[in-house]
């Protein structure tokens, strides 16, 4: 992989790295500080939901704003909210003051943050790196989030273990103030023109690009129902696959491990394999992340699932990656937040009904047979994309129009 020709890029690939760890955390801390108020699943379960609802509902709002204010200046923005709601979490922890109800409202909060910083954290680094770079940059912080993915967690639990769970969150929450810091020194052009179209104007102009390119529109509405196909069955579905068969909580874990081991090696890879055609890889390698649905329902023996899972990891990285650059490459630079708040928005909105459905689906028509169905689906959906020309044919592009110059302060 050729060095990295942005100075500026540094600075946010160090706060991204700092805020990947609060994120890799932050799952495990928030899960372990509501059950030391209550043993409650229901409680744990509205404080999750208090974070997510928010996300989704603020998601397009988030877009415009990242395109309308600077992107590197709501990511500073959101990660300063996450990291005080965090630390408020923590401190009322530490000090034994905490009550459901305000773990509910912080979580509510960090969603609204999350909602802003998402959309602009996917439009900031094609302004940060030359275009012939983006391959490089996307994929060096992917392997971060690859390592992350595995350290952060770990730290959490010991945290939790050894000292409490507020410690743990007040860890997070430095995490996301030390990544905010790193970002003041970042300075970007400010958007053209004096004058803006009131908010609703630039989401109906984000949305009416979204729904004019083809490969766009397709790509969120497939991923709408990959995901919602993924989330109730292998990870719903698959740890009670797993505890009714000889795969039991052990093989369950393996499997889960060996997947993050294929996301690894797949990036690792791409730093040397240039995608020219990134889409048409990239629903092959999606289409990939379906099989271990139908190995579990079907055959589910340790070496074959972990096998499965492995390639499953390959595959979703090389569409991560391929979705990624075609967004970055293709995407004009002044609607690039808002396309992305609402593929965000695409690909959380069906999870909950995913995860809803197939439970019932399983209790009435089997559970090995509803995972090998969600699977094939998973399989036919990701290919059938395919049969578009405009998905297929999609390669590398130049930006039509210039990204600025980022300076450091």
């Amino acid at each position: 992989m050729a060095p990295l020709r942005a100075p500026l890029f540094r600075w946010y690939f160090a706060s991204r790295s700092i805020n990947l760890v609060g994120n890799t955390m932050a799952p495990v801390a928030v899960a372990f500080a509501v059950l030391a108020l209550s043993r409650s699943p229901i409680a744990l379960g509205l404080v999750l939901a208090a974070r997510t609802v928010p996300l989704i509902i603020f998601l397009l709002i988030g877009g415009v704003v990242a395109d309308r204010w600077g992107r590197a200046r709501v990511i500073l923005g959101s990660n300063l909210v996450s990291g005080a709601s965090q630390a408020t979490a923590a401190a009322l922890l530490l000090t034994h003051h905490a009550e459901l109800w305000e773990l509910v409202a912080l979580s509510a909060v960090n969603g609204i943050a999350a909602a802003a910083g998402l959309p602009a954290m996917n439009g900031l680094i094609p302004q940060l790196v030359p275009q012939e770079q983006l391959q490089e940059a996307n994929v060096l912080t992917s392997l971060t989030r690859a390592i992350l993915a595995i350290v952060g967690p770990s730290i959490a639990a010991w945290l939790v273990v050894a000292a409490s769970p507020g410690w743990a969150l007040g860890l997070d929450a430095a995490t996301w103030l030390i990544a905010a810091a790193l970002l003041v020194p970042v300075r970007l052009p400010s958007a053209s023109g004096t004058s803006r179209p009131p908010i609703i104007g630039e989401l109906r102009a984000g949305w009416h690009y979204v729904r004019t390119t083809t490969w766009l529109w397709l790509g969120v509405a497939a991923t709408c129902a990959l995901n919602a196909l993924y989330e109730g069955g292998f990870l719903t579905l698959g740890p009670v696959r797993a505890e009714h068969t000889g795969l039991g909580a052990h093989g369950w874990g393996l499997t889960l491990s060996v997947q993050g081991l294929g996301v690894l090696v797949a990036t690792l890879g791409l730093m040397r394999w240039r995608l020219q055609r990134p889409l048409l890889v990239g629903m092959i390698g999606m289409a990939l992340f379906g099989l271990p649905m139908v190995v579990l329902g079907a055959d589910p023996r340790l070496p074959v699932v972990a096998a499965t899972a492995f390639l499953s990891g390959l595959g979703i990285q090389v569409f991560s990656l391929g979705w990624q650059l075609s967004l970055q490459e293709q995407v004009p630079e002044h609607l690039l937040s808002r396309a992305a708040s609402y593929d965000q928005l695409g690909s959380y909105a069906a999870i909950p009904a995913g995860q809803l459905c197939l439970g019932p689906l399983a209790a009435a028509f089997g559970l090995g047979e509803v995972l090998v169905a969600a699977g094939i689906l998973y399989v036919a959906i990701s290919l059938a994309v395919l049969l578009n020309p405009a998905v297929r044919r999609l390669g590398r592009a130049t930006m039509p129009e210039s990204r600025g110059e980022a300076r450091v302060a």
